[in-house]
């Protein structure tokens, strides 16, 4: 057994209960010569984080590899205080991190493809009611959403995400925030299709209310044409323009969870709100049939969405020519400028007499 092997040997084993469950890595994948049976934490001991054995991993590599922290910060390079709130499961790494410190400690990319397959979702901060909907999410074998002027997070680009959460905050938490919103998409967009049913009927002015710019919007576009090839998720759209859609009052989703329970989610400015009452529950559903019903059929609403695309990206080509007429422009005149600047010299013209017979 490699020394790689058996440093994440050591982990699962001494954590006890199970703890690379909490990020649901196989062993194969982090050490592709072992295995490891995958199997679900039958203890009632609390498992730890993610982060936190994210951290003891890492902390246990430098120290094989006889590194201070603040040794590998500086090979990374970033603050000694970084690795530290890392090793102790206090931060949310970023990938970029990852692949630096399998680069110094010659992991062969351990730490990477452990990030990589994370679910770095709870890790960040939310307020209590949205950590409420993040359970939810989380184990729902269905789930019906109905979105307005923005992209539902579960169908939004990272770019689309970073334009919309800019609004809030800023810097590193940006980031995080970023990358638990694609964390939260995983389950439901898996590559195979075999994810939990996914029905998002959208509000057409999603489609032409532009966020972070008409390149965001082409690839967000695009993205939803990709996702809506998935077995799992269907994806329509409510056509502005028909006045006899009678949409619901704002965004919402209606979960349903394996136990059975079956709940309403809306959000307001500050808060979500959340409804298992059967009355609220069976009105709001029926509401969302009546208006899919009504709505474009998932083939017609992905020609719609292709043709949204289109646009944007005739946009972009006339942006790109106007640009670059602009640019030939400035330069023209420039070279005027430089023309006007240049030294006049007088010339010499030969007096009278001087001249040639």
């Amino acid at each position: 057994m490699s020394d790689e092997a058996a440093t994440i040997r050591e982990y699962s084993v001494a954590l006890g209960h199970g703890a690379f469950n909490a990020f649901r890595v196989p062993w194969a994948f982090c050490h592709k010569g072992g295995t490891l049976v995958h199997r679900r934490n039958g203890t009632k001991n609390p498992a730890a984080t993610s982060a936190a054995v994210f951290g003891e991993l890492l902390r246990d590599l430098r120290e094989s590899a006889h590194l201070t922290q603040e040794e590998l910060a500086c090979k990374i390079p970033c603050d000694r205080s970084l690795v530290a709130r890392i090793e102790a499961g206090t931060r949310v790494p970023q990938h970029t991190f990852a692949v630096a410190a399998d680069h110094v400690l010659g992991t062969g990319g351990m730490l990477e493809r452990l990030w990589q397959r994370i679910d770095w979702y709870p890790e960040v901060a939310h307020p209590d009611w949205f950590k409420r909907r993040a359970a939810m999410d989380a184990e729902a074998v269905a789930l019906r959403i109905y979105g307005t002027l923005v992209i539902p997070g579960l169908l939004q680009t990272k770019e689309y995400a970073r334009a919309v959460l800019r609004r809030l905050v800023e810097g590193e938490e940006l980031e995080e925030l970023i990358r638990a919103r694609m964390s939260r998409q995983q389950r439901f967009l898996a590559a195979n299709g075999r994810g939990p049913l996914l029905v998002a009927v959208l509000d057409e002015s999603a489609l032409h209310n532009v966020v972070g710019g008409t390149t965001v919007m082409r690839e967000q576009c695009a993205h939803l044409l990709t996702a809506g090839k998935l077995g799992s998720v269907r994806i329509q759209i409510a056509p502005s323009s028909d006045p006899s859609i009678n949409p619901p009052d704002s965004p919402m989703s209606l979960i349903h969870l394996p136990d059975g329970q079956q709940w309403v989610y809306s959000e307001s400015l500050d808060r979500g709100h959340f409804s298992n009452n059967p009355a609220v529950f069976a009105a709001q559903s029926q509401i969302y049939d009546v208006l899919r019903a009504d709505a474009l059929s998932a083939r017609e609403s992905a020609a719609l969405i292709c043709d949204v695309m289109e646009g944007y990206g005739r946009h972009e080509a006339a942006r790109t020519r106007q640009r670059t007429v602009d640019q030939e422009q400035l330069q023209r005149r420039q070279r005027r400028r430089l023309r006007g600047n240049r030294p006049r010299h007088p010339r010499q013209r030969p007096r009278p007499g001087q001249q040639g017979g």
